[in-house]
């Protein structure tokens, strides 16, 4: 009798023991997957934090650049006017009238013909010749065909054309020269005749030093 009491309580301390060791495991393992989750969440909350400061980092560059090239740009407007107001001041050299007697200005358009391209290479090469100090208003100027607002615009518009061909093909630099659009006010002939508007379509280039 005292044999079979010993043998169970072995068998039921085992028991016990068995459980007791299951429910370790069972409770390590949650304890493991708790940690697990948090270690997840902590990573996930480092990564997004991360990519957060590499979007404003990214932001500040692109801030610092555009703030350079706009510093940049009002610099070299100022610098232009300076210089325009400098060498104004001065005496006029010459001018080079592009008009339809010699340049084809077409009625209504500001596009350079090749005969334009080739009297403005000849008057880059003669500036570069003369190697001075000179200041270049270009003029644009139109017929009285259209509205003063129109004929503004136009006018603008070939003087860009002559601005932008001489910088951009003849090497000549932007803040040796200027444009100004008088359209249709400044005509040089009679606007009732053909002959008259061709030749009041025309571009100036007023030469100073």
């Amino acid at each position: 009798m005292r044999i079979r009491i010993a043998l169970l309580l072995i068998v039921a301390v085992a028991m016990v023991g068995c459980a007791t060791k299951t429910y370790v495991q069972q409770e390590v393992s949650k304890l493991n997957q708790d940690v697990s989750t948090r270690v997840d969440g902590v990573e996930k909350s480092v990564e997004k934090n991360q990519a957060e400061i590499d979007q404003l980092e990214q932001k500040t560059t692109i801030l610092d650049q555009k703030t350079a090239q706009a510093s940049q740009t009002a610099q070299d407007a100022l610098d232009r006017a300076q210089d325009a107001h400098r060498l104004a001041q001065g005496k006029l050299l010459y001018e080079v009238t592009l008009s339809d007697d010699n340049v084809h200005f077409k009625s209504n358009s500001s596009e350079l013909s090749l005969e334009a391209m080739a009297a403005l290479e000849a008057f880059a090469v003669t500036l570069k010749n003369e190697n001075k100090n000179v200041f270049i208003e270009i003029q644009g100027h139109t017929d009285s065909v259209g509205s003063e607002e129109h004929n503004y615009e136009l006018g603008l518009g070939r003087a860009e054309a002559v601005l932008r061909y001489l910088h951009i093909d003849q090497g000549i630099p932007l803040n040796r020269m200027q444009m100004i659009s008088y359209g249709e006010e400044k005509p040089v002939a009679d606007n009732d005749t053909p002959e008259g508007r061709s030749q009041n379509r025309r571009v100036v280039l007023v030469v100073m030093e």
